[in-house]
């Protein structure tokens, strides 16, 4: 709530609960207090458990610069419930003194990151309400849960790769790695997904500068079963790993970073390929992971376009091409990692093996052109290159000779022929082939208008509305909640607007008992005419919105897609200014009925809706897609029917 409710609140109630802390321009009041007073007044209900368990841990903070150490102890809490279940039955059985000493202990043996000053047996309250939450979740999706709540509170202190990016860096491994190591591994989503993806993986490790960070990622690893090792500390500075060899080293590491450690580690022996210039810290991560990668090991980094081309580190390029460390450079597309100005690239490095003879070639791929399939084109082109393949689509093969240029400029696209726009006469073929194709189809089509005639029977059949349908059991309508709130809350709304572009779910709204969620086959209507929306749902999906209607089909009795194309027909006939409930529309009962004599002639025609033509966008949840809805309208439109 903000703080203008609270004020209002204040002023119009007497019996609001008082402050018990703050200032008098900034007070802060009782949680329970206040969810009491609400309750009282019927303006909450009940939030979900997960919900008062963080809210808890919230108010177990003093500030949110403490909030860390309250989910050091969270984590370390549920780690020992997660080792002796027989904790909870002391946070039940035992007053609170001895419940706090039995916690105390517990924790403590668990982390030595808490300060001094942190009384764990005071936070006895706090254990009890995890206690139960992890009755209800499991203890790792409990504290799946909090840290997830706890990043996006600190959302601009912490990055996260994301998952797409992820699977697709550890599909580089063509064999299941012993040991995988994440130099700067942030929230763990490298980690994480390798211990899911590599069934026999021996080892996880892990280093990442931010304590808090390095403290959850390895707590949640840990309630995994990840057979992890987290540090924390700064990876180029101060290496927890030294001297220890992973067979994959992957990572996201911090870009364009200054004070990377230039002046510290000026003869660090890890610069094999040489002493990285001040202003590219990559070069500085890429070599910490082969100094890292065991003979034959790979490295993947996402790293910044610029890096392949800056002057400044040309000589260290060159190097990994002459002695065959470089294997792969993929130009990933603009947006695959949000919040990047710039569209990065997969960096695929190896570390030569005693013996091995250099490699005189490199993948070089543009799968930017690809947003929906990239993970595929770049994985089929690594896979191509280890085995000799030819190269198809936006990659190729190019020789080391002929990179080591004054430039050494190692972007992909700069390698890669010319796209071209397709000629005229090609899509002059194109074209032409489309009408051939849509002509042959003809016959067929009038086949099955011919049966829509035929099965008619008079010349003009009866005419029903929606709302007679619905009292003869025919279909429901289903209309939203009028308690519905769409500015806060995490269940997924399907909104007016949402219908109307034909995409998933914006909106949101509190957990409700009384929500109305679509089901698959449901039509979801406009109940204005200003906004005609008629679509049938592909699968179950999020709660209704405000501003439509579900009508829901008995399937034994009508067919929803033929339902949804009298719907569209009749809101094109609707005056724009005017608002008409759905209700309220005309529909031919008596077709209704015939649709399921008319199976076949259905399957018999494959129609693209208008919105589905070349070119168009992917289809959506929503998208229409009745053949045989389409084909009345055809008939309807040309006086057939």
């Amino acid at each position: 709530m903000g703080r203008a409710a609270v004020s209002n609140w204040r002023r119009r109630h007497d019996d609001f609960p008082q402050p018990v802390g703050g200032t008098a321009t900034s007070p802060t009041f009782s949680l329970g207090q206040i969810e009491g007073w609400l309750r009282d007044q019927g303006k909450l209900a009940d939030p979900p458990l997960r919900e008062r368990v963080w809210q808890t841990l919230r108010q177990a903070a003093a500030a949110d610069v403490e909030l860390s150490d309250v989910m050091t102890f969270a984590g370390a809490f549920l780690l020992s419930l997660h080792a002796d279940p027989s904790l909870r039955n002391d946070l039940s059985a035992f007053p609170d003194d001895r419940a706090g000493e039995a916690l105390a202990a517990a924790v403590r043996a668990h982390t030595d990151r808490l300060p001094a000053s942190f009384d764990a047996a005071a936070h006895v309250p706090l254990a009890r309400a995890l206690a139960g939450l992890a009755d209800e979740l499991g203890t790792a999706d409990a504290f799946e849960f909090l840290r997830t709540r706890y990043l996006e509170h600190h959302s601009r202190r912490v990055y996260m790769t994301p998952e797409p990016v992820v699977r697709l860096m550890l599909d580089f491994a063509t064999e299941t790695p012993r040991t995988v190591l994440d130099p700067a591994c942030g929230t763990g989503a490298f980690l994480t997904t390798a211990h899911d993806v590599y069934k026999n993986v021996q080892e996880l490790l892990g280093q990442e500068i931010d304590e808090t960070t390095a403290r959850m990622t390895a707590v949640q690893l840990a309630l995994r079963g990840a057979p992890a090792e987290v540090r924390p500390g700064d990876s180029l500075r101060d290496d927890a790993f030294a001297g220890r060899a992973a067979d994959l080293v992957v990572t996201n590491p911090p870009f364009n970073d200054r004070n990377w450690g230039y002046e510290e580690l000026t003869g660090d022996p890890r610069w094999e390929y040489g002493l990285p210039p001040r202003m590219e810290s990559e070069l500085a991560w890429l070599q910490h992971g082969l100094a890292h990668a065991a003979p034959g090991g790979l490295v993947v980094m996402l790293v910044p376009p610029a890096v392949a081309a800056r002057r400044s580190g040309r000589r260290i390029r060159a190097e990994l091409l002459r002695r065959g460390a470089l294997r792969a450079v993929v130009g990933l597309p603009a947006g695959a990692v949000p919040n990047m100005a710039v569209a990065v690239s997969v960096w695929v490095l190896r570390r030569p093996a005693p013996g091995d003879q250099p490699a005189d070639d490199v993948l070089m791929a543009d799968v930017s052109a690809e947003p929906g399939t990239y993970h595929e084109a770049a994985v089929d082109a690594w896979r191509r290159y280890l085995d000799g393949r030819p190269q198809r689509g936006a990659a190729t093969v190019v020789r080391i000779i002929d990179l080591l240029d004054d430039e050494v400029d190692l972007n992909p696209a700069r390698h890669l022929p010319q796209r071209t726009a397709p000629s005229a006469g090609g899509a002059f073929t194109r074209e032409r082939e489309r009408l051939e194709s849509a002509a042959a189809a003809l016959p067929r089509a009038v086949t099955a208008l011919d049966l829509l005639r035929q099965a008619r029977g008079g010349d003009e059949p009866a005419m029903t509305t929606i709302g007679e349908l619905a009292k003869a059991g025919v279909l429901q309508l289903l209309r939203v909640s009028p308690r519905i709130r769409m500015d806060e809350g995490t269940v997924p709304v399907l909104t007016l607007d949402d219908a109307a572009r034909g995409r998933g779910p914006t909106g949101a709204a509190a957990p409700d008992a009384d929500h109305v969620r679509i089901r698959a086959r449901d039509i979801v209507v406009s109940q204005i005419a200003r906004h005609p929306v008629a679509r049938v749902a592909a699968e179950d999906g999020p709660v209704l919105g405000p501003g439509l209607t579900i009508v829901r089909v008995d399937p034994a009795r009508s067919d929803p897609d033929f339902v949804a194309g009298w719907l569209r027909l009749g809101a094109r006939g609707v005056q724009p200014d005017r608002a008409r409930p759905v209700h309220d529309g005309r529909c031919a009962a008596e077709r209704c009925r015939l649709m399921l004599r008319c199976s076949s002639a259905r399957d018999s025609l494959t129609p693209t809706p208008p919105d589905v033509g070349s070119g168009s966008r992917p289809s959506s949840p929503l998208r229409r897609r009745s053949a045989c809805s389409m084909a009345v309208c055809a008939a309807k439109r040309q006086g057939v029917l």
